[in-house]
């Protein structure tokens, strides 16, 4: 049963998750920042230098959102980045953001589904993945079109949240995620379910060796994990 952010409506997943971020798309930075501490900003950093040696020159960025990622992305000096996200309210942020800082001309953002994406074979150097792949109906089916578009040899980055398993942060962790977090959530952004889905499809997810699996079954190759903050979230990296 996959986990969606409205219980009471009938829409799918990927149909619901795009309501969801149009409806917090205004919020979502703000939001972010906040409810890390500023921690997913380092995340980014982290995942991006994980890139360095690969000197990607066209780059992907799948769940894009409002482009941090991508715009993080620009330190490898890439000669373009495309981003795509099923979530026009997001994407319209996201523009706006590029247009204030005069970096339309390397970043393209662009409507896409992370399981139908709408690129040839073999087409990118690297693709990045922030926080995004929970958010997949099929996961299996999104982490294959990634692999799909990867040219071989390119490499996969995916952030995304993890479950710690130690005591006292996985506790805290719960704790946190549960109680304080969906509240904060709905008042800043007026969204009953956005912040509640939070946790609920971080609990859901395979993640660790779990999602390792996955990313080998769908293709990818070399496969790293590296656990952050105390496993709060993790980064995974495969090649094809």
């Amino acid at each position: 049963m996959a986990v969606v952010p409205y219980k009471d409506q009938d829409e799918n997943k990927k149909q619901q998750v795009a309501t969801m971020f149009n409806n917090i798309a205004g919020k979502y930075d703000f939001l972010n920042h906040f409810l890390s501490a500023g921690i997913d900003i380092i995340w980014r950093k982290k995942a991006v230098s994980l890139l360095k040696a690969e000197q990607p020159k066209l780059v992907l960025d799948i769940a894009t959102g409002t482009a941090d990622f991508a715009i993080e992305t620009l330190r490898l000096n890439p000669e373009k980045i495309v981003g795509v996200d099923i979530s026009e309210g997001m994407l319209a942020v996201g523009r706006e953001k590029l247009a204030k800082r005069g970096l339309s001309h390397k970043i393209e953002l662009k409507y896409g589904d992370s399981e139908n994406l709408p690129f040839a074979d073999n087409s990118f150097d690297a693709i990045t993945v922030a926080f995004g792949v929970r958010n997949f109906e099929h996961l299996a089916k999104g982490l294959a079109e990634m692999n799909r578009v990867l040219k071989p040899g390119g490499m996969a980055v995916v952030l995304e949240f993890s479950k710690p398993r130690s005591f006292p942060m996985k506790q805290l962790y719960q704790f946190y995620f549960k109680n304080i977090l969906p509240v904060v959530g709905k008042i800043v952004s007026k969204d009953n379910a956005a912040y509640t889905y939070l946790p609920e499809s971080v609990q859901a997810f395979p993640d660790g060796q779990d999602f390792i699996n996955i990313f080998q079954e769908v293709g990818f190759k070399n496969i790293r994990w590296h656990s952050l903050t105390f496993g709060i979230s993790s980064i995974y990296t495969g090649k094809k």
